[in-house]
């Protein structure tokens, strides 16, 4: 028998940059577990698509290449498009580019991450009869048009809905971040899965945890020595709220004072940072802003004191969970966050480890940060820490997952 003849390579398709935080949390630990389900010799591809400012340097590709290497994996990169007819045609060039590896490294199964990758994955399985495994299985479309990016008669809405439907009828198994978006998708797409996993956004204890230090030079650095500091890890605008953050970050400064202070670890351009600062009425030292690898998240979320999920509560976001719930967490973190989020908005209110935003008032927004500021002083902050990390552990431990990828993979090796 060859070497190769018992090979069974993964492709796995996304289509965010490398250096995102979601390829680092919420796509690389889960190809570690695949990895270990599928037989000796086998590899998996990753492809990403490189966004400008997410871009790698030469020495940065190599030691991504090296490392991804050591673990059986080999990097595929595309230049990153956003989502239209210019994209479609770049996705449909990259097709014969994905069959022939698909022929020549035995490739036996397709792994697609969110629904632009799906699209991909979708042609492909019809191309090669090979499984096609949707993860992080949630609507996109629906969501573009409920925070405004698009409309119902626009072409990428109805381009991104067809495919949406395509590759979930298409699909073998769905690994979903909530058990209702079965009922989205047999609704909106008439699709029924042969299998169906709920796996909501894990998260790395040992990455993530309490027991990390606070870096009083970092701290010094960032002017938030003796600080309260609100942290926030993610984007602005589009799914995340804008304005509202900030007139919430100035009715928080006004409860607190001098001693109040934001850092936000996101790749939005500082002066687009600046301008909703000054909208706000926010002094310039009340935020900073700044984007980190995300190996360096832990150490700056380690600064905070509490953290803020802005997810605009439109209707298709009960169908999602956020990565940086679990990881503020997993850090023993409090979190503001906006109603019906998933299942976090209610774990947080069941839990009382954090407050609920009901309204884009300041009535509410008082309420949230009085809420913050009685559970960070009426409890010591060790024993908040723990009780809060003990949610991560239950509800968002990457480790659950593992079952759910040895399942997909192991048997069909």
């Amino acid at each position: 028998m060859s070497k190769n003849s018992t090979k069974r390579s993964l492709l796995a398709l996304t289509y965010w940059s490398y250096k995102d935080a979601l390829v680092q949390s919420a796509v690389l630990p889960y190809l570690r577990m695949m990895r270990r389900s599928l037989p000796a010799g086998s590899e998996i591809f990753l492809l990403t698509a490189e966004q400008p400012h997410l871009r790698m340097s030469g020495a940065e590709r190599r030691r991504a290449e090296e490392s991804l290497a050591a673990e059986g994996v080999r990097l595929l990169t595309v230049d990153y498009t956003r989502f239209g007819a210019r994209a479609a045609a770049r996705l449909a060039g990259l097709v014969p580019r994905l069959l022939r590896l698909c022929i020549t490294e035995r490739v036996r199964h397709l792994h697609a991450w969110g629904p632009t990758a799906g699209g991909v994955g979708y042609f492909l399985s019809r191309l090669t009869g090979l499984p096609l495994v949707l993860d992080t299985y949630e609507p996109h479309a629906e969501s573009m048009v409920e925070v405004g990016w698009w409309t119902r008669e626009s072409k990428a809405f109805k381009l991104m809905f067809r495919l949406e439907g395509l590759q979930s009828r298409r699909a073998r198994a769905a690994i979903a971040t909530t058990r209702g978006v079965r009922d989205y998708a047999r609704e909106k797409y008439g699709a029924e899965f042969e299998r169906f996993y709920v796996k909501p956004a894990t998260v790395d204890l040992e990455r993530f945890s309490p027991e990390r230090a606070r870096d009083p030079e970092l701290a010094r650095q960032l002017g938030l020595e003796g600080k309260l500091v609100c942290v926030y890890a993610g984007k602005v605008g589009g799914i995340y709220l804008e304005r509202e953050l900030f007139d919430f970050f100035k009715i928080a400064s006004g409860h607190w004072g001098e001693r109040f202070r934001v850092l936000m670890l996101t790749d939005a351009p500082p002066e687009r940072v600046r301008e909703l600062a000054a909208a706000s009425g926010l002094g310039p030292e009340v935020v900073t802003s700044k984007f980190v690898e995300f190996q360096d998240v832990p150490r700056h979320l380690a600064l905070g004191d509490f953290a803020v999920n802005p997810v605009r509560p439109v209707p298709t976001k009960r169908y999602c969970t956020s990565v940086k719930d679990g990881e503020y967490w997993a850090m023993g973190l409090p979190v503001v966050i906006t109603p019906d989020i998933g299942d976090d908005s209610r774990i947080i209110r069941e839990n009382r480890i954090g407050a609920v935003v009901e309204a884009f008032t300041p009535e509410a927004y008082a309420r949230a940060v009085k809420e913050i500021d009685a559970l960070l002083n009426e409890t010591p902050r060790a024993e908040l820490r723990a009780r809060i990390r003990a949610v991560a552990d239950r509800e968002r431990n990457v480790t659950n997952a593992e079952r759910i990828y040895r399942e997909l993979y192991a048997e069909n090796a």
